[in-house]
């Protein structure tokens, strides 16, 4: 896992063979932040990361100025290697938890500038995420939310939706709360 940008740019960090996570590809991760550097200015930002898996993700946030980066994650050992590289990253403005996703979104009270997730693609209940995430109105106007799919699945018709993305196998459906619904 290499991170792209920011205050730990060009950091490689090894993830354990062993672990079933898909993590999304160095080239579509550059691929996406290139068109996410042109409408966000990172600095300062609350960003959310559902299905943390390495924290890939989690860490091109802190790294590019985030302030407050949440990220979830179920797996104890998926957990556990976020919360051991945040602590070689020295990375303070990380907050992860050992979760269901589906129950912090239950319970979660926050409005974020930016949310990420990127669900197992065989998650029997992947296509609701996006629809949860709009009715407990978790991302903040003038927000971005990055959804990561495969090509089976179309969010095109739900609120928000600005358009897709797809580089290789892996598809993003970017949803801005400042467009037409």
């Amino acid at each position: 896992m290499r991170i792209i940008s920011g205050r730990y740019k060009g950091r490689r960090i090894e993830v354990p063979s062993s672990f079933k996570a898909r993590p999304t590809t160095d080239f579509a991760k550059e691929n996406l932040f290139n068109i996410l550097n042109n409408w966000i200015d990172w600095d300062g930002l609350s960003a959310l990361d559902l299905f943390g898996g390495t924290g890939s993700i989690s860490f091109e946030l802190v790294s590019r100025g985030c302030s407050k980066v949440i990220s979830i994650e179920k797996s104890p050992m998926h957990y556990g290697f976020i919360e051991k590289t945040k602590k070689l990253l020295d990375a303070k403005e990380l907050c992860s938890y050992k979760m269901d996703v589906f129950k912090y979104i239950s319970i979660c009270k926050e409005q974020f500038d930016f949310i990420f997730a990127d669900p197992p693609y065989d998650l029997e209940f992947l296509p609701e995420v996006p629809k949860l995430i709009f009715e407990k109105d978790m991302l903040k106007d003038g927000g971005t939310f990055i959804m990561e799919h495969s090509k089976s699945n179309d969010f095109s018709a739900l609120p928000y939706f600005y358009e897709r993305r797809v580089y290789g196998s892996v598809n993003f459906s970017i949803f801005r709360k400042d467009s037409e619904e």
